[in-house]
């Protein structure tokens, strides 16, 4: 219900009498626009309506995924992370493919390198590679992600 333009001495004694709060709206306008509202409950439901607006904003944040895998992981162990990644992308997050060589393993990249390609291989029909298998210390990376 709107009053107009009362004193402000006036609108203390009108939220006083109904014990709520005289709260400025728009004090740049001529004259002040003021409310009388229970300023505790307004507050908690502005701040339920960013906590709302930021659950929103975050569904289509993409995430990175991170698998591990050694150069002579066995055909079970390699046919279980390809399903993870292949979960993780359907799902709309991207995959990192972490290849690590130990002691002389480093020696013979192409073990890696073919199984790195293999994966490139069972994953083309739902992912792309973002960036291609790079050797980087004694890790061999690769980056996928889902095709769009």
């Amino acid at each position: 219900m709107q009053l107009g333009v009362i004193p402000a001495a006036e609108a203390l004694r009108l939220a006083r009498e109904e014990s709520l709060d005289l709260v400025e709206v728009s004090p740049n306008a001529s004259p002040p626009v003021c409310r009388i509202m229970d300023y505790g409950k307004f507050k908690y439901q502005q701040t339920k309506k960013t906590v709302q607006a930021k659950k929103k904003h975050g569904a289509g944040v993409t995430h990175i995924k991170e698998i591990k895998l050694r150069p002579r992981t066995e055909e079970h162990d390699l046919l279980v992370k390809i399903g993870h990644i292949k979960r993780f992308l359907t799902r709309g997050d991207k995959a990192k493919i972490n290849l690590v060589y130990r002691g002389r393993e480093i020696a013979n990249p192409n073990l890696g390198k073919g199984l790195l390609d293999r994966i490139i291989e069972e994953i083309q029909d739902i992912g792309v590679v973002e960036n291609p298998p790079r050797m980087e210390g004694r890790n061999m990376i690769m980056l996928l992600a889902p095709k769009t």
